[in-house]
This record gives structure tokens, C-alpha cells and sequence, in this order.
């Protein structure tokens, strides 16, 4: 089950940050219902999310890009 938000960097490992991008953001392969590929340009989310993934920056930092 995916938690309310998103890990926060100090509380959590990069596995566990990865993971609930992955889970978050999965491919349903239906772009017209979905919209995860408009909105971050057609890259994947563990691409985009990298540098938070990585713990260097949080995921709002990194979403607020994409707004």
C-alpha cells in the first residue's frame, strides 16, 4: 500500500524512496487517461525524481518544477 506522502529524505532509505516513485507514478500503458507522460515531458518518473531519490533534493523541490 503507498503511504500518504512521499519519504521524507532523513527518514528514509533511497530503496524506499525509489520505491514509492515507482509505485506512485506506474504506468497504467492508457497515456490518454493518465498523464503521468505530459506532465514530466514524456521521462520517467524515477528519472525525473532522481536527485530525490538520491536524497539531494525533496519531492516537492523536484514537483513544483512540473506545475
Amino acid at each position: 500500500m503507498i503511504s500518504q506522502g512521499p519519504p521524507e529524505i532523513g527518514d528514509s532509505t533511497e530503496e524506499e524512496r525509489r520505491r514509492y516513485i515507482e509505485e506512485h507514478f506506474k504506468c497504467i500503458s492508457d497515456c490518454d487517461m493518465c498523464g503521468i507522460c505530459a506532465v514530466y515531458h514524456n521521462q520517467e518518473p524515477v528519472m525525473v525524481y532522481k536527485d530525490y531519490i538520491e536524497g539531494k533534493r525533496t519531492f516537492g523541490e523536484i514537483s513544483a518544477e512540473y506545475r
